[in-house]
């Protein structure tokens, strides 16, 4: 099985408990989620459920908004408060939005309206047990990384990052430096601080300098420093970072940008553990470790005589080679979900994702790795209107699936082309409901189902 398909497979049984005072509308809950594998509880009233929720593991909770003698929504904010951790649906009666809308700024994940069909609830069911079920590997993946030191930062639990970890733990222990290779945005830096902090300079200075953002004089003056008056503006000394670091660890990240002249000096510096600031005579001693990264192919620049080879040997005792996120896609549910409680803590509301937006970042390749990543999952929290982040709340590159590419800006389309596209677009954005999606089209309902008639679009295509 490849490792997409694992990201999909059937998730692990939940703990469900059920609140409504009408037995039967208990009874057809408890039948549907019990054919999907739950375990289920039914109460009829808020006393009984809190009671539940003390004393019990529940993983969903799903709550009418009118129980008899209390409000759902009363329910809702208590579960909020002191049961953060359970994903909450509501039921409400038709036509009352409002109420619905309540729920979701109380922290409810979905509602579904009553009557109800078997196969809506089902698949609502199914898709918030999916994003509890992730929600739960992240944190259980978080707790693990917190007992490694210096591996907090890194999500991931593929075969790939696993075996990144122990390169971790081993090359941690050591004193020789180390070459990072990867793409931008796999997370470098951060393997590097892992390093660091997991052995026994931990308590020392981490030092990172951006080879590819300065100038070659200001690289110069950062790793060697100077001297008073060693040229125009020196008007005190300054210590370099190699000698400022002695005793910890030099990050030395994008070293392929880095000038020949001054790939030279810090050969020499490494070489004899020594360094001369600009404009000195004298010579100090270093005790400093080094790692260095890197997104281009050193061998590559050796042959164009952009890298020094001797340099190269000198870094590269040990090489530890990045994953690109395209190689480690089952990480990417791991990272979402990471992704969404950090920004979602940030703007004050829980967020989870759809499984369409989940499909969709799944499919995408991600150039920009890991970095692009969060980017696009803080654009979708900041940009998005309600609990759940829909494909229409992606960045535009990842809105459209391969069979249903963007536009070119200067493309000329027929009209009903691109009405059909935004009817699609729209639907995407309101999970199919087709009222939702006339009103933001600022069309009639049976408007919208003449045009999905038109043309040809079925509830697959959505």
């Amino acid at each position: 099985m490849s490792e997409e398909a694992a990201v999909r497979q059937a998730v692990v049984p939940m703990n469900l408990l059920v609140v409504d005072d009408e037995l039967h509308v208990r009874q057809l809950c408890a039948d549907v989620a019990e054919n999907i594998g739950m375990h289920v509880t039914t109460v009829s009233s808020a006393e009984e459920a809190l009671n539940i929720l003390e004393n019990s593991a529940v993983d969903i909770l799903i709550t009418d908004l009118k129980l008899q003698e209390s409000s759902g929504l009363d329910l809702l904010q208590q579960v909020r408060d002191a049961h953060r951790e359970v994903a909450v649906i509501v039921l409400t009666q038709y036509g009352t939005i409002d109420s619905a809308v309540s729920a979701t700024r109380l922290g409810a994940v979905d509602y579904v309206t009553k009557p109800f069909r078997v196969e809506e609830l089902r698949s609502r069911l199914e898709r918030v047990a999916r994003a509890v079920e992730l929600q739960q590997e992240n944190r259980l993946l978080r707790e693990q990384l917190r007992t490694r030191p210096g591996f907090g930062g890194l999500i991931g639990i593929s075969t790939k990052m696993q075996a990144v970890y122990r390169m971790i733990e081993k090359v941690s222990q050591h004193e020789y430096p180390v070459l990072i290779l990867g793409e931008s945005g796999t997370g470098k830096e951060m393997v590097a601080r892992s390093v660091h902090f997991s052995g026994p300079r931990k308590d020392r200075t981490f030092a990172p300098v951006d080879c590819s953002s300065l100038v070659p004089t200001l690289i110069e003056s950062e790793l060697f420093g100077y001297v008073k008056g060693a040229f125009t503006g020196a008007i005190q000394a300054k210590q370099g970072l190699l000698e400022a670091a002695s005793g910890g660890t030099l990050f030395l990240d994008e070293i392929g940008d880095m000038p020949v002249d001054l790939q030279a000096k810090l050969l020499r510096a490494l070489q004899e553990r020594e360094v001369k600031p600009v404009g000195s005579t004298e010579r100090r001693h270093i005790n400093v470790r080094i790692i260095a990264a890197t997104n281009r192919d050193l061998e590559t620049a050796i042959r164009s005589g952009t890298f020094r080879q001797d340099l190269y040997f000198r870094l590269n005792v040990v090489q530890m080679k990045l994953p690109a996120l395209r190689d480690r896609k089952s990480d990417i549910p791991l990272l979402v979900t990471s992704f969404l409680e950090k920004f979602s803590a940030m703007h004050g509301s829980t967020r989870t994702i759809s499984d369409d937006a989940m499909r969709r970042l799944i499919a995408y390749d991600w150039p920009g790795n890991v970095r692009e990543l969060e980017n696009a999952i803080e654009r979708a929290v900041a940009l998005g209107s309600g609990p759940i982040v829909h494909v229409g709340d992606l960045p535009s590159s990842l809105q459209y699936s391969t069979s249903e590419r963007a536009p070119d800006r200067n493309e000329i389309l027929p009209l009903e082309e691109l009405e059909r596209r935004a009817i699609l677009k729209t639907l995407r954005e309101t999970s199919g409901d087709k009222l939702a999606a006339a009103r933001m089209l600022g069309i009639g309902k049976t408007t919208l189902y003449r045009k999905l008639k038109q043309y040809n679009v079925n509830q697959a295509e959505h």
